[in-house]
């Protein structure tokens, strides 16, 4: 099987170690990985901000490069939402982009979503040691309906404890834009999660949406926590 690995913007900047474990989770259950080097940010930022010029001119990008039959992989909630829900509307005026859109929307999965409903990762019994907890993105839970399938992974982590979070699915604050239009706001989410975090006792909080991770991880080190903060594809990586 063969799939388009479209890394993020966050990822590709700043979290590349994301990007790898996503490659070797994909390879190691035998798939073969391209990663479209022409590829640039799907448009979610500006279309959050009302600029939907702008961002529809990355989606119409975006479709040109990752164009064929292959599933597109996405280490991103609110990434994979943005493809799979705005972008049929950003080309309501055009339908042959439209219909474009809605081909590309079909055959693309958040990563969890790939790896539990098509690779079946979730029976194969990754390893681990320590406890682990989970937040549930916004995007991810409320656009995607992606609840189950992290928690069936990190349940499968043989030697390793999953821990649930209480109000898992509750905003970390990050939001995108929100973070800096509201941040008063943005933190007081933030510390209300991180003491969630602090809670349950877990050595590792996990997530798939690497923004709201760089944001939980900062209002841990604020609040003098050393708890370890990691994408879920590095976590199940570090287990095959």
């Amino acid at each position: 099987m063969r799939v388009q690995l479209f890394g993020t913007c966050l990822v590709d900047t700043f979290f590349p170690e994301t990007g790898e474990a996503t490659v070797r989770l994909l390879e190691y259950f035998g798939v073969d990985v391209a990663y479209p080097r022409e590829q640039t940010c799907c448009g979610k930022p500006a279309d959050s901000v009302g600029y939907q010029d702008v961002s529809r001119e990355a989606a119409r990008h975006f479709l040109s490069v990752f164009e064929g039959p292959d599933p597109i992989v996405v280490p991103s909630g609110s990434c994979a939402s943005m493809i799979k829900h705005h972008y049929p509307g950003l080309f309501k005026d055009d339908s042959r982009l439209r219909a474009k859109a809605e081909q590309t929307a079909s055959r693309t999965y958040e990563l969890t979503q790939f790896l539990v409903r098509v690779l079946k990762a979730h029976q194969t019994g990754f390893r681990g040691s320590g406890s682990i907890t989970y937040h549930a993105s916004c995007q991810l839970t409320r656009e995607l309906s992606v609840r189950e399938e992290p928690i069936l992974l990190l349940k499968s982590i043989e030697g390793a404890q999953y821990v649930a979070l209480p109000e898992a699915d509750r905003c970390c604050g990050f939001g995108g834009a929100f973070m800096a239009k509201m941040p008063e706001v943005s933190m007081s989410l933030a510390y209300e999660k991180a003491q969630n975090i602090v809670g349950v006792g877990a050595d590792t909080v996990t997530g798939c949406d690497q923004g709201c991770l760089m944001n939980i991880s900062d209002a841990l080190k604020r609040a003098g926590s050393n708890i370890s903060v990691k994408h879920i594809a590095q976590v199940l990586a570090e287990g095959i």
